[in-house]
Protein backbone atom coordinates (compact mmCIF):
# COMPACT_ATOMS: atom_id res chain seq x y z
CA UNK A 1 0.00 0.00 0.00
CA UNK A 2 2.93 2.33 0.69
CA UNK A 3 4.23 1.90 -2.85
CA UNK A 4 0.79 2.64 -4.29
CA UNK A 5 0.51 5.75 -2.14
CA UNK A 6 3.91 6.91 -3.35
CA UNK A 7 3.09 6.25 -7.01
CA UNK A 8 -0.28 8.00 -6.72
CA UNK A 9 1.58 11.21 -5.74
CA UNK A 10 3.77 11.28 -8.83
CA UNK A 11 3.41 14.49 -10.85
CA UNK A 12 3.49 14.89 -14.60
CA UNK A 13 6.89 15.77 -16.04
CA UNK A 14 8.11 17.01 -19.35
CA UNK A 15 9.29 13.81 -20.97
CA UNK A 16 8.70 11.83 -24.13
CA UNK A 17 5.13 10.72 -24.86
CA UNK A 18 5.73 7.01 -24.08
CA UNK A 19 7.17 7.64 -20.64
CA UNK A 20 4.56 10.31 -19.83
CA UNK A 21 1.75 7.93 -20.81
CA UNK A 22 3.23 5.10 -18.71
CA UNK A 23 3.63 7.44 -15.74
CA UNK A 24 0.04 8.71 -16.05
CA UNK A 25 -1.28 5.14 -16.30
CA UNK A 26 0.75 4.07 -13.24
CA UNK A 27 -0.67 7.00 -11.26
CA UNK A 28 -4.23 6.20 -12.39
CA UNK A 29 -3.90 2.54 -11.45
CA UNK A 30 -2.27 3.30 -8.09
CA UNK A 31 -5.13 5.66 -7.21
CA UNK A 32 -7.64 2.99 -8.25
CA UNK A 33 -5.94 0.39 -6.04
CA UNK A 34 -6.03 2.78 -3.07
CA UNK A 35 -9.73 3.51 -3.72
CA UNK A 36 -10.52 -0.20 -3.89
CA UNK A 37 -8.59 -0.85 -0.67
CA UNK A 38 -10.66 1.82 1.04
CA UNK A 39 -13.88 0.35 -0.37
CA UNK A 40 -12.92 -3.16 0.77
CA UNK A 41 -12.16 -1.90 4.28
CA UNK A 42 -15.57 -0.23 4.37
CA UNK A 43 -17.27 -3.41 3.16
CA UNK A 44 -15.50 -5.46 5.83
CA UNK A 45 -16.62 -2.99 8.51
CA UNK A 46 -20.23 -3.20 7.28
CA UNK A 47 -20.11 -7.00 7.16
CA UNK A 48 -18.67 -7.12 10.68
CA UNK A 49 -21.48 -4.87 11.94
CA UNK A 50 -24.11 -7.04 10.24
CA UNK A 51 -22.66 -10.24 11.69
CA UNK A 52 -22.44 -8.73 15.18
CA UNK A 53 -26.09 -7.70 14.93
CA UNK A 54 -27.17 -11.16 13.70
CA UNK A 55 -27.54 -14.44 15.59
CA UNK A 56 -24.20 -15.51 14.04
CA UNK A 57 -22.28 -13.14 16.34
CA UNK A 58 -21.40 -16.11 18.55
CA UNK A 59 -19.30 -17.53 15.71
CA UNK A 60 -16.93 -14.57 15.88
CA UNK A 61 -15.82 -15.74 19.32
CA UNK A 62 -14.43 -18.96 17.84
CA UNK A 63 -10.69 -18.89 17.09
CA UNK A 64 -9.94 -18.20 13.44
CA UNK A 65 -13.51 -17.27 12.48
CA UNK A 66 -13.77 -13.86 10.88
CA UNK A 67 -16.79 -11.96 9.62
CA UNK A 68 -16.67 -13.47 6.13
CA UNK A 69 -16.43 -17.07 7.38
CA UNK A 70 -19.18 -16.43 9.93
CA UNK A 71 -21.43 -14.96 7.22
CA UNK A 72 -20.89 -17.94 4.91
CA UNK A 73 -21.60 -20.43 7.74
CA UNK A 74 -24.70 -18.53 8.83
CA UNK A 75 -26.00 -18.32 5.26
CA UNK A 76 -25.49 -22.06 4.71
CA UNK A 77 -27.25 -22.88 7.99
CA UNK A 78 -30.00 -20.43 6.98
CA UNK A 79 -32.62 -21.02 9.67
CA UNK A 80 -33.52 -23.45 12.47
CA UNK A 81 -34.74 -26.77 11.15
CA UNK A 82 -33.19 -26.45 7.68
CA UNK A 83 -30.39 -28.87 8.56
CA UNK A 84 -31.63 -31.78 10.67
CA UNK A 85 -28.40 -32.63 12.54
CA UNK A 86 -24.67 -32.01 12.67
CA UNK A 87 -23.95 -34.91 10.31
CA UNK A 88 -26.25 -33.34 7.72
CA UNK A 89 -24.49 -29.98 8.17
CA UNK A 90 -21.12 -31.69 7.68
CA UNK A 91 -22.48 -33.31 4.50
CA UNK A 92 -23.79 -29.92 3.36
CA UNK A 93 -20.28 -28.52 3.86
CA UNK A 94 -18.71 -31.47 2.06
CA UNK A 95 -16.58 -32.40 5.08
CA UNK A 96 -18.30 -35.58 6.19
CA UNK A 97 -16.10 -38.69 6.06
CA UNK A 98 -16.66 -41.07 3.17
CA UNK A 99 -15.36 -44.61 3.81
CA UNK A 100 -12.47 -45.55 1.51
CA UNK A 101 -11.23 -48.69 3.23
CA UNK A 102 -9.41 -51.56 1.59
CA UNK A 103 -8.52 -54.81 3.31
CA UNK A 104 -7.25 -54.14 6.80
CA UNK A 105 -6.70 -50.44 6.10
CA UNK A 106 -9.53 -48.32 7.40
CA UNK A 107 -9.51 -44.81 5.96
CA UNK A 108 -11.92 -42.07 5.04
CA UNK A 109 -11.61 -39.82 2.04
CA UNK A 110 -12.63 -36.26 1.35
CA UNK A 111 -16.13 -35.54 0.18
CA UNK A 112 -15.94 -33.49 -3.02
CA UNK A 113 -19.62 -32.53 -2.90
CA UNK A 114 -21.54 -30.06 -0.82
CA UNK A 115 -21.53 -26.29 -0.59
CA UNK A 116 -18.08 -25.30 -1.86
CA UNK A 117 -18.26 -21.80 -0.36
CA UNK A 118 -18.99 -23.25 3.07
CA UNK A 119 -16.20 -25.78 2.61
CA UNK A 120 -13.80 -22.99 1.66
CA UNK A 121 -14.82 -20.92 4.70
CA UNK A 122 -14.19 -23.91 7.00
CA UNK A 123 -10.87 -24.54 5.24
CA UNK A 124 -9.81 -20.93 5.80
CA UNK A 125 -10.66 -21.15 9.51
CA UNK A 126 -8.78 -24.45 9.87
CA UNK A 127 -5.69 -23.12 8.09
CA UNK A 128 -5.76 -20.10 10.42
CA UNK A 129 -6.12 -22.35 13.46
CA UNK A 130 -3.28 -24.61 12.33
CA UNK A 131 -0.98 -21.58 12.52
CA UNK A 132 -2.40 -19.53 15.41
CA UNK A 133 -4.44 -21.81 17.71
CA UNK A 134 -2.41 -23.74 20.29
CA UNK A 135 -4.90 -26.61 20.68
CA UNK A 136 -5.06 -27.18 16.93
CA UNK A 137 -1.27 -27.08 16.61
CA UNK A 138 -0.97 -29.69 19.37
CA UNK A 139 -3.53 -31.91 17.61
CA UNK A 140 -1.64 -31.66 14.31
CA UNK A 141 1.69 -32.40 15.99
CA UNK A 142 0.22 -35.42 17.77
CA UNK A 143 -1.39 -36.97 14.68
CA UNK A 144 1.11 -36.10 11.93
CA UNK A 145 4.25 -38.10 11.28
CA UNK A 146 6.09 -40.79 9.36
CA UNK A 147 4.70 -43.58 11.52
CA UNK A 148 2.08 -45.60 9.54
CA UNK A 149 -0.39 -45.14 12.39
CA UNK A 150 -0.12 -41.36 11.94
CA UNK A 151 -2.25 -39.37 9.54
CA UNK A 152 -1.39 -37.27 6.50
CA UNK A 153 -1.91 -33.49 6.49
CA UNK A 154 -4.88 -33.97 4.16
CA UNK A 155 -6.53 -36.41 6.59
CA UNK A 156 -5.84 -34.09 9.51
CA UNK A 157 -7.42 -31.13 7.69
CA UNK A 158 -10.45 -33.29 6.80
CA UNK A 159 -10.94 -34.28 10.44
CA UNK A 160 -10.46 -30.72 11.65
CA UNK A 161 -13.01 -29.40 9.12
CA UNK A 162 -15.45 -32.11 10.17
CA UNK A 163 -14.99 -31.14 13.82
CA UNK A 164 -15.38 -27.45 12.97
CA UNK A 165 -18.57 -28.08 10.97
CA UNK A 166 -20.04 -29.92 13.96
CA UNK A 167 -18.99 -27.07 16.26
CA UNK A 168 -20.49 -24.41 13.98
CA UNK A 169 -23.74 -26.38 13.76
CA UNK A 170 -23.94 -26.65 17.56
CA UNK A 171 -23.31 -22.92 17.99
CA UNK A 172 -25.93 -21.96 15.42
CA UNK A 173 -28.48 -24.43 16.76
CA UNK A 174 -27.94 -23.15 20.31
CA UNK A 175 -29.39 -19.87 19.03
CA UNK A 176 -32.63 -21.64 18.18
CA UNK A 177 -35.18 -20.76 20.83
CA UNK A 178 -38.19 -22.13 18.93
CA UNK A 179 -38.95 -25.76 19.89
CA UNK A 180 -38.58 -28.23 17.01
CA UNK A 181 -41.60 -30.35 16.03
CA UNK A 182 -41.22 -34.00 16.99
Amino acid sequence: ADQFAEISKWRARKEDIGLATARAEAVRRAKRVLDLDEELAGNLDKLTELIKASPAAALLEEPGVGPFSAAVCFTAWSHPGRVRNEAAFAALAGVNPIPASSGNTHRHRLNRGGDRQLNRALHTVIMNRMVHDERTRKYVAKHYGEDPTKKSKKEIRRKLKWYLARRVYKILNALDTVPQPA
